[in-house]
């Protein structure tokens, strides 16, 4: 074996030349697990530049692309097409949306795992990986695990070095001086210009007639990039057609306009040393000319405008929480997209196609098709189900339809009822189950071609993922919200002689439940307690320890407020739930218009007496609630005559960032003392909703509103 210097990595050069000689492929990666065994970092590349690979040179053992997938289940990949690429592995796909072929290999040795090997073929490749092609990469990752086994064994372990290592390109064939020569001479004979790229995507040779077509010394022009010397190239244009030519290994082109008028044609021919280019003047329809065949189709605005779409959609539905938000988000953009004119979203539920978003139909055709039922995939003794909607949600596969007459064949009547002209029906597989399907129809006939279809097929799988994790989210909040719900008090009881209201409003932010709870208690004929707190946190563990919390005060309720507070104290802390809470108990007497009040941290009442003075009641706090079970909570007796308010809120009203509370408490204490007294309702809506309120609402608010208005029947006259 040969000797170790460096990282290493230059053993792995020529195997990774000699596998991509045997087996034909025209990419090749090598890459290592990282240390900790999390990631992996792409060590060896070939027949590509680093710029087109970037995305992948270090990548999560759990990413959703293939290398990781045979290397974590120590398996190989074969992805067979441009489309099987869009079905499996969307976000890989929307990146390089181009035809090719690839497989992926894990590297081992018995049960240890070196890394993976990648390989691309350009997109006329077979849909299955020959047997010939097989069995040369299962062997060759074979050596490979022995080569990097006996390094690690000598203590010189083949580690990724910051940057992988590029191979030079194959030489086609070597020439003499005086052959290359020849070749030079013949080339600045042709009246088109001649241009040549090296892997890195640098101009390596130019011809006179090319630099004299864009307008550019030679000099300038040899070792830059195209889009950096030509300033008037459209970058995303050649971009695209460059990265399409490299990675699917067949010839393309493009059209630009070179300042101030001249229209000019690039025919891009790759191979796995690089990039020829050949420069024409386009043709004119008024000069006539034939133009040079393509393999396919020029880049339009269109096509270039609608994968910048697409990829401003993937990542604004990372940002969508709930289905309807997915929906809306989806439905805005994919039509402009893809230059469409109608658009239907389904999901499965209850064996059937239920429509939870369109645009471009009326209500009366959506109607026709909302609820249709599913059934399985057709067999020889089933039929296929009743739309090509449902057919391509159950058997999980796209289906595309680019005429009336095309559809007519398959599934009769459609066109009439939809009065559309093409069609493409789509599967949302999230998780490897179907999530729904997601229709696209255009007014006039489309021709779908294969690398469109591909983009669409990896927006399903995006749309399909962002609905499963927004069906999630909705589902948790529903079910949170109705154990808030279920916990809350549906209504305040009606105490004679007593006006109340209370709000609670949810964080606009997060889960919209928390822990902030009130209760008014009746206790006797001219006897109420008043509770408010908040638990700690906006999740269903809060939620479920303020039911607690609250049933606890209900249980002890009339004791004397310093005993309720340590009686639920003692309870939370034996439960240790690790979570704390405020709390703040009042006792009211509504014969002797007296009340008592104690508090574990919570924020203190304000009081607005019957000439409109407010104030910020001084009390003696006790600790948080659930922290020392001998804590000790001092209560307070205050006078509440009649038509005075007495305002018991949580900290969502006062807090503020970058606020101080004691300010913002008395800011709330100088509304509560301008507000009009128009009802206590009209009271509590002008506390909670106000002009200078914080938007987005970061915490839940509680808010609870007391005031008596006259003696209570049957309480004895003051002395």
């Amino acid at each position: 074996m040969p000797s170790v210097t460096g990282s290493g990595l230059e053993l792995l050069e020529p195997f990774l030349s000699r596998i991509a000689l045997e087996t034909g492929a025209s990419i090749g990666h090598v890459y290592l697990l990282s240390r900790d065994g999390r990631e992996l970092r792409l060590a060896v590349m070939s027949g590509v530049s680093r710029e087109i690979i970037a995305p992948w040179a270090r990548v999560g053992l759990e990413s959703p692309i293939p290398v990781s997938d045979a290397v974590r289940e120590r398996r190989l990949v074969w992805i067979g097409g441009q489309e099987e690429m869009a079905l499996r592995y969307p976000r890989a796909a929307l990146v390089l949306p181009y035809p090719f072929a690839v497989v992926a290999a894990p590297i081992t040795t018995g049960t240890t795992t070196w890394g993976g090997l990648v390989l691309l073929w350009p997109g006329s490749h077979a849909p299955r990986l020959a047997l010939r092609e097989h069995d040369a990469v299962q062997a060759w990752c074979r050596r490979l695990g022995l080569l990097l086994r006996q390094a690690s064994d000598r203590g010189h372990p083949v580690l990724p070095g910051r940057e992988p290592r590029m191979l030079p390109g194959p030489l086609g064939r070597v020439t003499g001086a005086t052959e290359a020569q020849a070749a030079a001479d013949f080339t600045e004979r042709l009246p088109e210009g001649c241009c040549g790229l090296d892997l890195t995507g640098r101009i390596a040779y130019l011809t006179t007639a090319a630099a004299d077509l864009v307008g550019v010394e030679r000099s300038v022009l040899l070792g830059a990039r195209p889009c950096d010397a030509l300033p008037w190239l459209d970058s995303l244009g050649f971009e695209d057609r460059y990265r399409a030519a490299v990675v699917s290994g067949q010839p393309t082109s493009f059209t630009a306009l070179c300042p101030p008028d001249r229209q000019l044609s690039f025919h891009l021919y790759p191979d796995a040393s690089g990039l020829s280019i050949r420069i024409t003047p386009a043709p004119s329809p008024r000069t006539g000319g034939l133009a040079e065949p393509s393999t396919s189709a020029p880049v339009t605005p269109g096509r270039t405008a609608g994968l910048y779409h697409l990829l401003h959609l993937a990542a604004t539905l990372t940002e969508a929480v709930g289905v309807q938000d997915v929906v809306d988000q989806a439905a805005d953009q994919l039509l402009d997209a893809f230059n469409a004119q109608g658009l239907v979203l389904f999901v499965a539920a209850d064996d059937r196609l239920r429509i939870i978003g369109y645009r471009g139909y009326t209500a009366e055709i959506i109607d026709r098709f909302d609820g249709a039922a599913l059934s399985g995939p057709p067999t020889s003794s089933a039929p296929a189900p009743p739309t090509p909607s449902a057919l391509a949600l159950t058997a999980g596969v796209p289906s595309f339809f680019g005429s009336r007459d095309e559809m007519d064949r398959a599934y009769p009547g459609i066109p009439r009822l939809t009065n559309k002209s093409a069609w493409a029906f789509l599967p949302l597989i999230a998780s490897g189950r179907p999530v729904g399907c997601w229709t696209l129809s255009y007014d006039q006939p489309h021709r779908f071609t294969p690398e469109e279809r591909a983009i669409l097929t990896s927006t399903a799988g995006l749309l399909a993922q962002a609905l499963d994790r927004a069906a999630l989210y909705d589902n948790e909040h529903h079910l949170v919200h109705r154990l808030q719900t279920a916990l809350l008090p549906r209504a305040l009881p009606d105490i004679p002689g007593l006006d109340v209201a209370a709000r609670y409003l949810p964080s606009t932010r997060g889960i919209d439940i928390g822990g902030d709870f009130y209760d008014l208690i009746r206790l006797g004929p001219t006897t109420v307690a008043a509770t408010i707190g908040d638990v700690q946190g906006h999740n269903a563990d809060a939620a479920a320890l303020m039911g607690q919390v609250r049933t606890a005060v209900h249980a002890a309720a009339g004791a004397p407020p310093g005993e309720v507070l340590a009686r639920v104290n003692r309870l939370l802390t034996d439960l240790d739930p690790g979570l704390f809470t405020s709390c703040l108990y009042a006792h009211l007497d509504l014969a002797h218009h007296r009340v008592q009040v104690a508090t574990a941290g919570h924020p203190p009442p304000l009081l607005r007496h019957p000439d409109g003075r407010t104030e910020v009641l001084s009390l003696s706090p006790g600790l948080l609630l659930g922290i020392d079970p001998d804590c000790h909570y001092p209560a307070t007796e205050i006078r509440l005559p009649p038509s005075a308010v007495l305002a018991l809120y949580t900290d969502g009203l006062v807090e503020a960032p970058g606020a101080d509370i004691e300010e913002t408490t008395a800011q709330l204490a100088v509304r509560l003392s301008q507000a009009r007294h128009r009802g206590m309702d009209a009271l509590a809506d002008t506390l909670v909703r106000h002009p200078g309120q914080v938007s987005p609402q970061n915490d839940d608010i509680a808010l609870l509103l007391i005031s008596p208005h006259s003696r209570p029947r049957g309480a004895p006259r003051p002395s």
